[in-house]
C-alpha cells in the first residue's frame, strides 16, 4: 500500500458508523456521570489511541472531573505481545484519594492495562475503574475489570477514530476492518 493513497483507496470494511459510536458514548457519558455524581473524578486517557474517544466521552458528561493522560509502551518479541510494559508518560495530576476512570480505545490481551492498574492501585486512589470503547474478549490473556464497555469486537485488526496502523487512520470518524499487508 502506497502511502500516498488516501483513506478511500484502502481497503476499509466499516463496522461502527459515526453514529453508532456517538449513540453508545452519549449512553456511557449518562451512566458515568450518574454513578459519578457527587465524587471527585479523574479521567485518566492511556495515549494516544484513547484521545478521541477521552473528548467526545467528556462532551457527554454532566459533571466536574479532571483529565490527565498516560502513556505506556510494550516491548516484546511480537509487536502485540506486552512482555515488558514501561511507562513512558506519567501522569502529572496526583490519584491519591481520588476516583480515577481509566479511559482506553480497545481492551484485547489485558497485559499492559494489567500493569497499568498494578501500577496506578500503588497510588492510593479511592477507585480505579475502566472505560473503553471497544472490547475483544477473543483476545484476552489478563482479565481485566471492564465497567464501562462500547462494543463487543470479534478478533479483528480494526482502525479509526483514534486507533491506528503504523500512525495511520486515527483521524477516521467510524471504525474499520483493516487488513494488515
Amino acid at each position: 500500500m502506497s502511502d500516498k493513497k488516501s483513506y478511500r483507496e484502502d481497503r476499509l470494511k466499516i463496522l461502527l458508523t459515526q453514529e453508532q459510536i456517538e449513540e453508545k458514548i452519549t449512553a456511557m457519558g449518562k451512566k458515568i456521570s450518574a454513578d459519578y455524581a457527587g465524587k471527585e473524578l479523574i479521567l485518566i486517557g492511556v495515549l494516544r489511541g484513547s484521545t478521541y474517544f477521552l473528548v467526545d466521552l467528556t462532551r457527554k458528561m454532566s459533571i466536574p472531573f479532571a483529565i490527565d493522560f498516560i502513556s505506556i509502551s510494550t516491548y516484546g518479541e511480537q509487536s502485540d505481545s506486552a512482555d515488558v510494559v514501561r511507562i513512558t508518560k506519567d501522569l502529572d495530576l496526583s490519584i491519591t484519594g481520588k476516583h480515577v476512570l481509566i479511559v482506553e480505545d480497545i481492551v484485547d490481551t489485558g497485559l499492559s492495562l494489567g500493569y497499568l492498574l498494578r501500577n496506578l492501585k500503588t497510588r492510593n486512589p479511592a477507585g480505579l475503574k475502566i472505560c473503553t470503547l471497544l472490547n475483544v474478549e477473543a483476545r484476552r490473556i489478563v482479565e481485566v475489570p471492564v465497567e464501562y464497555r462500547g462494543f463487543d469486537l470479534p478478533n479483528i485488526f480494526v482502525v479509526g477514530y483514534g486507533l491506528d496502523y503504523k500512525e495511520r487512520y486515527r483521524n477516521l470518524q467510524f471504525i474499520a476492518e483493516f487488513d494488515r499487508p
